[in-house]
């Protein structure tokens, strides 16, 4: 399965699971979205570091930005993929600030499990980047900062 597909299924879920639980607030729907909210967090970060990993050995001879990586910015991938992972990404944080403004307390005391919902976008920007690395075609890289200086590590006779 394509990793958009899956950021569509996980998306979707977290939608699904946010619309039942702000619907009907009962106990164990706060647990459920709570566990969900945070699943989805832990493995957007598992991306997000896997990705920076396989970046920074690609940075060796290719030019990474960050907004390439993350936000698929500079036409790394095709222009279909780039918007449906965009999707999936506004999709992600306009659920999670609609429900936890839309359930800011939680039995009359301030807080709510729907707070969590704020931290699913990091799944959005992590399998950005397990796209970008996956996918993804960056320029070679050019010398010291891409300003054509001299490479790191290059000696040039002065000892």
């Amino acid at each position: 399965m394509s990793t958009v597909r899956v950021n569509a299924a996980l998306t979707g879920a977290f939608v699904v699971v946010t619309l039942v639980a702000a619907w009907g607030f009962a106990p164990w729907q706060r647990a459920l979205v709570t566990a969900v909210d945070l699943s989805l967090f832990a493995a957007g970060t598992a991306a997000f570091l896997w990705s920076f990993v396989v970046a920074v050995g690609r940075s060796r001879t290719e030019e990474i930005s960050v907004s390439a990586l993350y936000l698929l910015g500079g036409g790394i991938v095709p222009r279909r993929t780039a918007l449906a992972m965009h999707a999936c990404l506004a999709v992600q944080a306009s659920v999670g600030l609609a429900a936890a403004l839309a359930r800011a307390s939680t039995d009359g005391r301030p807080g709510s499990a729907l707070a969590f919902g704020v931290l699913v976008p990091v799944l959005g920007v992590g399998l950005n980047g397990v796209v970008a690395v996956g996918q993804g075609t960056f320029g070679p890289r050019g010398g010291l900062g891409g300003h054509g200086g001299p490479e790191i590590g290059k000696n040039d006779g002065r000892g």
